[in-house]
């Protein structure tokens, strides 16, 4: 299935899934193999599953998670081997089983057979913290809390190579999805100068869409980004139209269900910051 490659070079390969454009990574350096987020359809995963097998030789697996969306966990059954990074929270979820229901839905609304378990991943490697470090050997990782879209996320960059793995952030096919929070998700995006101060990136790579290696590309993003959600609590804060925020988005037909879901959550938002400004008065 050579239509999944969208990238490659001699050590890294991008995959991307026909369902939404969501990507997977794979990543060979001297020391080991990075899986992250592989998925979504039962073949595409194994596909991926069969590019690992014939790269690792003896390197060990890593599995990096860049968040807890059933779309992004749904291919861990077949790569129970690695041994899984994500954010702390990620493993303390309650709703669990919840997310797994959503995969199993999906798989049977679609008539789908997995070879390989539907499991909820383990993580072995806690993310605690931004700036924190997993050297293996000279593959160094840099990891970054990303909150906002859930509350469960982490940014990577995989040094030598250059490579930042942003998760559903600064995609050129989505505006922000807020799950979690807006405040939160401004705050993730706003550590993108830090990213682009402290590490040398030659790709970014998000969780749905296009890769870019282009550094004022990642920053136009980054500014849509926040546009969208700055104009929109303004949007609701006057009471005006809030749709021409996402009329340059190809697929805005089904994500306008996302839009709305945006809008109900920062609306929420809106309403507890109003209130606690008329208690402290």
């Amino acid at each position: 299935m050579k239509r999944l490659i969208k990238y490659q070079t001699k050590n890294v390969t991008i995959f991307q899934s026909v369902l939404y454009k969501t990507t997977s990574l794979v990543i060979r350096t001297e020391d080991c193999i990075l899986v992250v987020d592989p998925n979504l359809l039962p073949e595409e995963v194994l596909e991926i599953r069969r590019h690992v097998d014939k790269v690792k030789d003896e390197k060990p697996i890593y599995l990096i998670f860049t968040h807890s969306d059933w779309d992004h966990i749904v291919g861990y059954g077949a790569f129970q081997d690695g041994t899984v990074i994500a954010h702390e929270a990620f493993q303390t979820r309650e709703d669990k089983e919840d997310i797994l229901s959503q995969i199993l839905k999906f798989d049977d609304e679609y008539y789908l057979d997995r070879e390989y378990p539907v499991l909820f991943p383990k993580v072995d490697i806690p993310v605690t913290e931004d700036g924190q470090v997993l050297e293996i050997g000279k593959t160094k990782l840099t990891f970054y809390k990303a909150e906002g879209h859930t509350n469960d996320g982490i940014f990577t960059v995989v040094e030598p190579i250059g490579i930042w793995i942003a998760g559903d952030y600064l995609s050129d096919v989505e505006f922000p999805f807020i799950y979690d929070n807006s405040e939160k998700y401004e705050k993730t995006i706003g550590k993108t100068d830090r990213i682009l101060g402290s590490h040398i990136i030659n790709l970014l790579v998000p969780g749905h869409g296009t890769a870019t290696d282009i550094k004022q590309e990642i920053i136009f993003r980054k500014v849509l980004s926040y546009r969208y959600i700055q104009e929109l609590r303004n949007a609701l804060n006057e009471k005006v139209d809030h749709h021409f925020l996402i009329e340059g988005y190809k697929y805005k037909k089904d994500q306008v269900k996302s839009h709305e879901e945006n809008v109900a959550l920062v609306r929420r938002e809106l309403e507890v910051a109003s209130k606690q400004i008329d208690k402290a008065k």
